[in-house]
């Protein structure tokens, strides 16, 4: 937002620096982002008066205009074709530093002669003055330039560019920010006049306003004036529209603009007489309906877009653009003003579908209160009246379907202290509260204050909006520091389960990058056949939710599994890859709140009413060769315990112990599958794939896959995970072979050795069976490692740990030495 320094000098006294204003701006949270000095350069450029005009002796097309100064004339050369005697006009003296207007970069102005004509000067033209890209005529100054008066005196001024966050549209305007610095300056606001003078017809007698989308538009305004003379605007208030990066057009379009800027409020205006049934309906778009808007595109409408029409058509799409139907014209002699209130999700919507932009649609998706429309309508009709002439009608329609009630939000000093910590009286609060615009009363008891909040202020809605405000205007350095840990409210650090999940995601991601796969995605929409086939022997389990409207039969149903988009990518890789795969996906799937594996068509779908259960799962394939082929690697392929390690990495990065146990999963190869589990709770799956399962997905050689939970992986994630120091102590490593019997599992082994505090380490790096057992016995070689972490062990110590290790295991899994 632009904000011209001179144009705030008229609703507040301002005695600060624009650098020491943009930093008391900055603190309240209005951020300043630059100053721009206007005329800054303009040394030796004073207002003159053309007294004279002689054509040159030796061209057509050039005049000789003498330029009086007040104290001395100037004779120069012109060739512009608006130069007129009696006009006020920007003087540069040889010397003067301007933009040159064929280069663009600012040059001295040299005493020149011209078809045998001196010089002696310039009257200079916006583009030489650095105010625009026009140089086809020179400036012409208001009739009541000094003459003789510095120009950057006159015409310069210093202009702030601030970055208005989102909440405060009120401060996209010059009287909002006005408002601000009366408030942080102790100043009082001093708004303009908008009275005018109305005469003739009742304005409800000559044009009818109808809403027939109320829940797009909250209020419309409308005020008409007949009799304008369009031309161009004040030269004060081109200045100004120039200042705030605007282009003048004419007077009724800089009139809208000017208001606009002024109050935050967009307006438009309609001409009259081309208006159709002198009606104005507020509708929704019809289906197929297009409008060409006034930069003379086509474009095409839909019902959620909101429109103005007349009687027949469209003719402005509501907040964003206007039609070359109704747009005013050098013609138009009678002037409808509109000023209303729109739904801002309709207009942000309209804007992304049109790709169209517009300092009003800025403004409307910001979200104005509809209170506002009325004041700035008012205003408009009397600069237009100034600006253009005419008369007013009486009155101003004014149709509120949304009108409510402004509601009280009560504050006290005591809510200021808990929220914000800063000790304020109640007699400051109020005083601060009015200067912003707010009514203040008494809100039930001395301490409190029941506060009314003005039309202006979307943005506030409870006490701690209040609050905000209080502690902003105090400002927040007044705040001390040593009762900031004393007075503000406190509560128990805790990471958000958004920030958890999204730490599971990339720490999982990081691992398995790590461990050599590549993350893949799939789509969310399969077909049913594809989810057949990841359970070939059965029914599936879970219904899918089939969509309404399929883009294809590949995309109809929503996944209740990543295995089959996972499997499918797989066999895609194989075809050009012969070496070793490693594929993983992190995704959702979408499952019945109650699934039911009997249940009809009917249950499926009274059980998907309301929104599906959305789960998100981690699924992993690897496929082919362990290791690259070479000369002394017989390329052994992937099998159930390269899949298994892989998982058991995957999991101890994330602090989770776990034991794995039979699987009955039936994508999995019988006996060649587990289930993790976390005290009695599945976890994850992991197993080499079925043969059928990778026929129907025509995969070739080992295949494992491995399918994490990632709610209950969250869950068991989510506690502080404890720091164990290395010990210093050197441990102690014992090999022992144990012969069992043909069922008994290793897990259950394993269980019982780490059952013992001084084991640190348990590998098993040996399975034996054949003739030198009995049959259906078994033999596992496992190497223990025994450490203290406050001493050195000795043989004595382990061999006893190692004996009592022994008897457990002979006791709960049959297990006898090997002789």
């Amino acid at each position: 937002m632009r904000v011209s320094l001179k144009w705030l000098r008229d609703y507040v006294d301002i005695a600060l620096s624009a650098r020491e204003l943009g930093d008391r701006l900055t603190a309240a949270g209005l951020e300043l982002n630059d100053i721009e000095h206007i005329g800054e350069a303009w040394d030796n450029v004073v207002i003159g008066e053309v007294v004279t005009l002689n054509p040159h002796p030796d061209a057509d097309r050039l005049t000789l205009a003498t330029v009086d100064l007040g104290a001395e004339r100037f004779t120069v050369v012109c060739g512009a074709p608006n130069i007129g005697v009696g006009q006020r006009v920007p003087f540069a003296r040889i010397g003067a530093k301007l933009i040159d207007g064929r280069t663009g970069e600012a040059t001295a102005l040299k005493k020149a002669r011209i078809r045998g004509v001196v010089s002696e000067g310039m009257v200079c033209s916006e583009k030489e003055l650095g105010l625009s890209d026009d140089h086809d005529s020179i400036l012409v100054l208001s009739p009541d330039a000094p003459v003789g008066a510095p120009l950057g005196d006159y015409l310069g001024d210093v202009v702030l560019d601030l970055d208005i966050t989102p909440n405060r549209p009120d401060c996209l305007s010059v009287t909002g920010v006005a408002r601000e610095i009366g408030a942080l300056t102790d100043r009082q606001l001093s708004l303009p006049s908008a009275d005018y003078a109305e005469s003739g017809d009742s304005v409800h007698s000559l044009v009818s306003v109808d809403i027939t989308a109320p829940d797009l538009c909250p209020r419309y305004c409308a005020g008409l004036i007949t009799g304008i003379r369009v031309g161009p605007s004040p030269g004060w208030m081109q200045q100004r529209l120039a200042s705030s990066g605007m282009r003048p057009i004419n007077n009724v379009v800089d009139v809208t603009n000017y208001v606009m800027l002024e109050y935050g409020q967009p307006l438009h205006a309609f001409d009259y007489d081309r208006l159709v049934g002198r009606r104005i309906v507020v509708r929704r778009a019809g289906q197929g309906e297009s409008i060409t808007t006034i930069d003379g595109v086509e474009r095409r409408l839909d019902p959620d877009m909101l429109v103005i029409a007349d009687q027949e058509r469209a003719i402005a799409v509501a907040g964003i653009m206007g039609s070359g139907a109704s747009e005013v014209t050098g013609e138009t002699r009678s002037v409808l003003l509109e000023s209303a209130n729109f739904d801002r999700v309709a207009i942000r919507r309209g804007c992304d579908r049109l790709r169209l932009r517009s300092e009003a649609s800025l403004r409307f998706d910001k979200g104005l209160n509809s209170g506002l429309p009325p004041m700035p309508l008012k205003r408009a009709m009397q600069l237009l009246l100034e600006a253009a002439g005419g008369k007013a009608a009486c009155g101003v329609i004014d149709i509120y379907p949304g009108r409510s009630r402004p509601e009280a939000v009560s504050v006290s000093a005591g809510d200021v202290a808990r929220l914000a910590g800063l000790k304020i009286g109640v007699g400051q609060i109020r005083k601060i509260l009015i200067s912003l615009g707010f009514e203040c009363r008494e809100g039930g008891s001395g301490s409190r204050v029941s506060v009314v909040v003005p039309y202006w202020r979307s943005d506030i809605r409870c006490t701690a909006d209040l609050v905000e405000e209080i502690v902003r205007i105090a400002g927040y350095d007044k705040i001390p520091a040593a009762r900031l840990s004393a007075e503000l409210p406190r509560q128990q650090s805790k990471a958000s389960p958004m920030l958890r999940r999204r730490a599971l995601r990339k720490q999982l991601r990081t691992t398995l990058t790590g461990l050599g796969f590549q993350e893949i995605l799939t789509y969310p929409l399969v077909s049913l056949e594809r989810l057949q086939k990841v359970s070939p022997n059965s029914e599936l389990k879970t219904h899918p939710l089939k969509v309404a409207n399929p883009m294809s039969r590949e995309q109809e149903y929503l996944r209740t599994t990543l295995r089959s988009g996972v499997l499918t990518t797989l066999a895609h890789n194989q075809r050009v890859e012969t070496a070793g795969i490693k594929l993983f996906e992190i995704g959702k799937v979408f499952c019945p709140q109650k699934p039911d594996c009997g249940a009809d068509e009917d249950e499926v779908a009274q059980s998907y009413k309301g929104l599906p259960r959305e789960d998100e799962m981690l699924c992993a394939v690897l496929s082919g060769l362990r290791t690259e082929p070479s000369w002394h690697d017989r390329g052994e392929m992937i099998d159930f315990f390269d899949a298994k390690g892989l998982l058991e990495t995957v999991l101890a990065r994330c602090g989770i112990e776990a034991s794995f146990a039979v699987s009955n999963d039936e994508t999995m190869f019988p006996g060649r599958g587990a289930d993790v589990l976390v005290g009695d709770e599945r976890i994850a799956v992991v197993g080499e794939l079925h043969p059928g399962v990778a026929q129907a997905f025509d995969l070739s050689g080992g295949v494992c896959l491995i399918e994490l939970y990632m709610e209950k992986l969250l869950r068991l994630n989510a506690g502080i995970r404890q720091y164990q120091p290395f010990t210093r102590f050197p441990g102690l490593t014992r090999d022992i072979a144990l012969v069992l019997d043909e069922e008994v599992s290793y897990q259950s082994v394993e269980s019982v050795i780490r059952a013992y505090p001084m084991v640190t380490r348990v590998t098993l790096f040996d399975l034996y069976r054949g003739e030198q057992l009995p049959p259906g016995k078994k033999s596992f070689a496992i190497r223990i490692i025994y450490q203290s972490p406050n001493r050195t062990l000795t043989d004595e110590e382990t061999d006893r740990i190692q004996e009592n290790m022994l008897g457990r295991l002979q006791q709960e899994v049959g297990a006898v030495l090997r002789n």
